[in-house]
């Protein structure tokens, strides 16, 4: 079984996290570092992120994590991210967990794109574009960040390109073009014969409430104890929400396609465990559609081997 608290010794590898200075994506890179991994922090805040390293670098001082100035919002500095990172040593993981949690009015990127669509899967599919050939060789374990809101979502031309913006609408739909993308890129990249890997997993609910402080790193919010009360149930922390995300990236018996999250119910909490997602993420003519899309709109197509 699966121990999230004894984690296999992961020297050797080099791991890619995106959005690494708070929340899930911090707890995601202090456990790979912890257990010996090279991380590579990605992010786009320089100060933001040498706090996050100093935090992990209080619990584990022989740490190696880096930092990567990374804009998922701006597809410039991701071509820029991604030429930096394909010169250096091959990665054994790309967990792609940065992302934008609601915005109550629209916003956009750097070009144009809705800011959670073109952030949450836009910025991620162009990264791993241009990143594929090099991942492909390497054998890179790639992870999507995936969320249960998917239930909610359907991948229609009118809700990639609504003409009216709803913010639940709009994140639901974001993370399972996430999701989609995630398990068609399995699929590709087992039709083409690469040595990578894709694979989604999800958190659950996990909330700053029930989340440690780390020094210098927003990762606990207080709240009142009625609230903690009602949701201990069904909730828990994103030290324990990163669990699934840290299984995915580095367990080998996690399969190409898989979908890893909680196992507790609804999915909502407990052990990183391979669980179902709906039927309609894994569509492959939908999903097929929003690759191309998505070639369009960023100016870049898979390559495979």
């Amino acid at each position: 079984m699966w121990n999230p608290a004894d984690l296999p010794l992961l020297s050797g590898r080099r791991i890619l996290v995106t959005g690494g200075t708070a929340g899930l994506g911090y707890f995601a890179c202090e456990q790979l570092a912890g257990a010996g991994a090279a991380v590579l922090l990605a992010a786009r805040s320089e100060d933001r992120a040498r706090r996050a390293i100093r935090a992990i670098r209080s619990r584990y001082p022989d740490a190696d994590v880096t930092f990567q100035p990374l804009d998922l919002a701006d597809l410039a500095s991701v071509r820029a991210a991604a030429t930096r990172i394909a010169a250096g040593p091959p990665l054994s993981g790309l967990l792609a967990n940065a992302g934008v949690v609601g915005s109550p009015e629209r916003r956009s990127t750097a070009d144009g794109f809705e800011l959670q669509f073109g952030t949450n899967h836009l910025g991620h599919y162009a990264l791993i574009a241009i990143l594929l050939p090099a991942l492909s060789t390497a054998g890179t374990r790639i992870v999507h960040l995936g969320s249960i809101s998917h239930r909610w979502a359907r991948l229609t031309p009118s809700s990639l390109q609504p003409s009216s913006y709803r913010n639940a609408s709009a994140y639901a739909t974001s993370k399972l073009a996430v999701m989609a993308f995630g398990f068609e890129l399995a699929r590709r990249l087992e039709l083409t014969g690469s040595a990578a890997t894709s694979v989604v997993a999800h958190p659950g609910l996990a909330l700053g409430m029930f989340t440690p402080d780390r020094p210098g790193v927003p990762t606990h919010r207080e709240a009142p104890r009625w609230r903690q009360r009602v949701m201990e149930p069904v909730a828990q922390g994103k030290d324990d929400g990163a669990w699934p995300l840290v299984r995915a990236t580095v367990d080998p018996d996690i399969p190409n396609g898989a979908y890893c999250g909680p196992d507790g119910w609804f999915q909502l909490r407990g052990r990183p465990a391979l669980v179902p997602a709906k039927p309609h993420a894994r569509e492959s003519n939908a999903a097929s559609r929003l690759i191309d899309l998505s070639a369009d709109l960023t100016g870049l197509r898979l390559r495979f081997p």
